[in-house]
């Protein structure tokens, strides 16, 4: 898993969408609504839908080199195996795991992740699943130097505790898309993370950051000894949008989650839905790995 993720080419598919971001992702996917009553059938139809692109044709470790999962996800069975497993050993894919349990309310221009409580406990079950690493998301809204310290020092707080169960922490402080000051956002959390690094005790860590204003404005990023791989959201962006941004910056890959499935629909036959999600993964390779 390690030499896969520190050096093959590819990028990683988001598969994380949480509480709050699974409505939108099943309504894009044609699910209503109205088509569930309570969490539990809303995440039950989300599985089902994860479970159908994990299990395509087109979905293998050839392209995408790894995969991000909701907590349930990685608790869930695919034709009968657990998750992780599945992903590894018949997909070739990297199992990675999101465990931020949300943001808190935004101050000094940012949004702190929320406690995460019985996080050694989730490490050490998602260790003993075969998960590989985990992500954690905070968000930049404003270019305010002692928010965006804050945030990095939460950020990497965490990854030592993740790093000390054996796992390798992603490391997701996004600066918005629509953030009036973003390349200044982005001037002042390179800093911010090129000095944690400097100070990280645990090994390597992966970074996930919004794609730059500036291409290769994250280049240092990529060249530091602890830095195993950097990987760029797409934030919302169309599908041609982010990849035409991400095929600028050099050594950037992609994690996309919208940008991936956006195209797929319930109602597709199992031809069209992987030809579809075929031509996804094909596009972001293509600007993960053939730079301008």
């Amino acid at each position: 898993m390690m030499a896969q993720i520190a050096g093959k080419p590819g990028f990683l598919a988001a598969l994380d969408q949480s509480g709050g971001s699974t409505p939108s992702a099943l309504r894009h996917y044609g699910v209503a609504d109205s088509d569930y009553s309570g969490d539990a059938q809303m995440f039950q139809l989300i599985h089902e839908m994860r479970v159908r692109i994990m299990t395509a044709p087109s979905f293998t470790g050839d392209k995408v080199i790894g995969a991000i999962l909701f907590e349930a996800t990685m608790d869930g069975a695919v034709l009968g195996q657990p998750v992780p497993g599945y992903l590894w050993r018949e997909r070739g894919v990297v199992p990675f795991l999101k465990v931020d349990k949300g943001l808190e309310e935004q101050a000094d221009g940012v949004q702190m992740m929320k406690p995460i409580p019985g996080l050694d406990s989730l490490l050490q079950r998602a260790s003993g699943l075969g998960v590989f690493g985990t992500k954690m998301r905070s968000v930049i809204a404003a270019a305010s130097k002692s928010g965006i310290e804050a945030i990095v020092a939460q950020q990497f707080h965490l990854a030592e505790q993740i790093a000390a169960q054996g796992l390798t922490p992603i490391l997701e402080p996004e600066v918005l898309l629509g953030s009036p000051d973003k390349a200044a956002s982005e001037t002042l959390l390179l800093d911010a993370l090129m000095r944690g690094l400097d100070g990280f005790a645990g090994g390597q860590v992966m970074i996930k950051i919004a794609i730059p204003e500036v291409a290769d404005h994250y280049a240092p990023l990529i060249a530091h000894p602890r830095t195993l791989r950097l990987v760029a959201l797409s934030g919302g962006q169309t599908q041609a949008e982010a990849c035409a941004r991400l095929s600028q910056n050099h050594g950037l890959i992609a994690s996309f989650s919208r940008a991936l499935i956006g195209d797929l629909r319930r109602g597709m036959s199992e031809l069209e839905f992987d030809q579809t999600l075929a031509r996804s993964i094909d596009a972001i390779y293509t600007a993960s790995t053939e730079k301008r």
